[in-house]
C-alpha cells in the first residue's frame, strides 16, 4: 500500500495534526470565496476533505458540498456532520467523479492544504485533473492549493520534535529527487512506529502544463492564505485558481 492509504488511517495521523488552525482555514475559505464571487447554493467539492473542516465551513456558508477522501476513518467520522446538503463519501481522487461519485456536475472543486503531489506516477498526477474537469461545469473553479516548491527548499528543517497527546513525534525531512520526505518516528505504550511522508514538489510551470492539458486556465495565483500575491523566493504556498475553458 501507498504511504497516504496507511498513514492517514491510524490514529496517530490525526493526533500529530490535530492542532491545525480551524480560523485560519475558514478565514482563508471566506476570503477565496469572497474573490472568486462563487454565488451562494454553488455545489462545490472537497476533494481529499480530511477531517472534513472545509466541507462544514463551505456548507455553513450556504454551498452544498461533497467531501471526498481516500481515507475511510476520516469519512466516517465526518458522516454526524452530513446533512441533505453535505454529504462525505470514500473516493481516490485519481478515479473520476462523475459520474460514479456525483451524478451532476459542480461549480467548483478545491483541492487544499497540500493534497495533491502524493503519487509517484506522472500518469496518476494527471488523472486527478482529468477528474476534476469530467465533473466541472464549463467555467468552473478548480482550486488546487499547493507548497511553493522553491519556498519548501530554502526554509527546511532537518530535525524536529513535537508532543502531542504524550507522544514525542521525531520528525525529519529531507529532500531527495524532488521529494520532500518527512520521517515521522515514535514510541506509543512500548512500541516502536515509524511512518514517512513523501511529497513530489511540482513546479508552478509543472502544475500549469497539467492544467492546460485538460482544459483549464490559470487565472489567480496566490502566495499565501491571506490571498497575498505570489513570490517564488517568499511565498510560502502556490494557491492555483484554474478555471475550466
Amino acid at each position: 500500500m501507498a504511504w497516504f492509504e496507511t498513514w492517514f488511517n491510524t490514529p496517530y495521523y490525526h493526533i500529530l495534526y490535530k492542532d491545525r488552525n480551524f480560523e485560519e482555514a475558514e478565514y482563508f475559505i471566506s476570503l477565496l470565496i469572497n474573490d472568486l464571487q462563487i454565488p451562494k447554493h454553488s455545489k462545490i467539492i472537497d476533494l481529499a476533505c480530511g477531517k472534513g473542516r472545509h466541507s462544514v465551513f463551505l456548507n455553513k456558508m450556504g454551498f452544498e458540498v461533497l467531501g471526498l477522501d481516500l481515507s475511510e476513518e476520516s469519512i466516517s467520522q465526518n458522516k454526524i456532520f452530513e446533512n441533505d446538503k453535505l454529504k462525505f463519501k470514500v473516493h481516490d481522487m485519481r478515479d473520476p467523479i462523475y459520474p460514479e461519485i456525483s451524478k451532476m456536475k459542480v461549480d467548483a472543486v478545491c483541492n487544499l492544504f497540500t493534497s495533491f503531489g502524493y503519487f509517484e506516477s506522472e500518469d496518476d498526477d494527471k488523472k486527478v485533473f482529468r477528474s476534476v474537469a469530467d465533473v466541472l461545469e464549463d467555467k468552473g473553479f478548480f482550486v488546487l492549493d499547493f507548497l511553493n516548491e522553491k519556498w519548501v527548499k530554502n526554509t527546511l528543517v532537518a530535525q524536529a520534535v513535537t508532543t502531542k497527546g504524550n507522544i514525542d513525534f521525531h520528525i525529519s525531512k529531507r529532500i531527495e529527487d524532488q521529494h520532500v520526505i518527512k520521517d515521522i518516528v515514535f514510541k506509543d505504550q512500548g512500541e516502536d512506529f515509524h511512518f514517512f511522508e513523501k511529497v513530489k514538489l511540482h513546479t508552478l510551470e509543472e502544475i500549469g502544463s497539467y492544467a492546460a492539458e485538460f482544459g483549464f486556465e490559470r487565472v489567480k495565483t496566490y502566495g499565501d492564505y491571506n490571498l497575498g500575491t505570489f513570490d517564488r523566493d517568499t511565498s510560502p504556498r502556490c494557491i492555483n485558481v484554474f478555471r475550466k475553458l
